[in-house]
């Protein structure tokens, strides 16, 4: 079974990252060090603040520590969007999902987090509302824009 699972995690198109109670990241797959740029050796037995930008850390911490404390998320299965950074510094968007691992005592020992950039969805969707928010202004009955036209209509 340990073969499959190492298979499986080499072979998988998405992030896997599985961090301990601390936080200190204690697996890291092929699709994290594409993803966020650290070598597998990098990674493990750093702290997740690696990917973390610092004007998270302390909301992600927070809730970290919570969930790894009372072994409840509070998100689920919830697809979760947040910033990230690489190891260049670059910022990208993630989304992902999370699951705690228990202990042999049934306590939270670990969560995994099964993640993919959502980089290029998150611009697309950041154009959208912009190109929206334009033209609601261009189609207020006071804009500049709908004032010319009106003028050159009459």
């Amino acid at each position: 079974m340990e073969l499959a699972l190492k298979q499986f995690l080499a072979a998988i198109g998405d992030a896997v990252v599985i961090s301990d109670v601390g936080g200190v990241i204690t697996a890291w797959n092929p699709a994290a060090e594409r993803l966020f740029g650290f070598t597998e050796s990098e990674a493990i037995g750093a702290s997740l603040d690696i990917i973390i930008p610092e004007r998270q850390r302390r909301r992600h911490w927070s809730g970290y520590h919570q969930t790894m404390q009372t072994g409840i998320t509070r998100y689920g299965a919830s697809l979760l969007r947040v910033p990230a950074q690489t190891r260049d510094g670059d910022t990208v968007s993630i989304a992902f999902t999370v699951a705690l691992l228990p202990g042999e005592d049934g306590r939270p020992a670990a969560i995994v987090a099964i993640v993919r950039d959502d980089t290029a969805r998150f611009n697309e969707e950041r154009a959208l509302r912009k190109r929206l928010a334009e033209a609601e202004a261009a189609a207020q009955p006071d804009s500049p824009s709908l004032k010319a036209a009106d003028r050159t209509l009459r």
